[in-house]
């Protein structure tokens, strides 16, 4: 019987779930002196930023765990339209992932912003509304 090597790994998902996984993988198919689970990782870098047109808002269109703290993401780069996959160290996704946060409290911050002030305009037009005898108790 062959001898098997594992290991379990909490993994926090992006939605924020938190999961066990457990690992197993034949101790003979690894290579002499390689410890280690999962596929070359690429060098730490900012994965927010375009490498063709250095633009900060790329986005991952889809990301899962690749191996021992890492993970493969496919990157999007919504202004010159390049997509790009690599395997990134746990420390780099969670830069990026912590970008990411950042970018979405902005948009919900721009969201909030926008409809107050689409409400208040909403509000300025039914009191003018009101006070130019415009709405009837036929309107309701």
């Amino acid at each position: 019987m062959e001898e098997q090597s594992h290991y379990v790994k909490k993994v926090q998902l992006p939605s924020g779930k938190t999961i066990e996984v457990v690992y197993f993988k034949d101790a003979d198919t690894l290579p002499e002196g390689v410890s280690s689970f999962g596929p070359a990782v690429e060098p730490d870098q900012d994965l927010h930023v375009c490498p063709d047109c250095a633009s900060e808002l790329v986005y991952p269109t889809s990301w899962e765990e690749a191996g021992n703290n890492s993970w493969r993401v496919e990157l999007r780069c919504p202004e010159c339209e390049t997509y790009r996959e690599g395997v990134y160290g746990q420390e780099t996704v969670d830069s990026f992932d912590e970008r990411l946060d950042l970018g979405s409290d902005a948009l919900s911050a721009d969201l909030r912003r926008l409809t107050r002030a689409n409400m208040a305009a909403e509000i300025d037009s039914f009191i003018a509304a009101l006070q130019s005898d415009a709405i009837l108790p036929e309107d309701f």
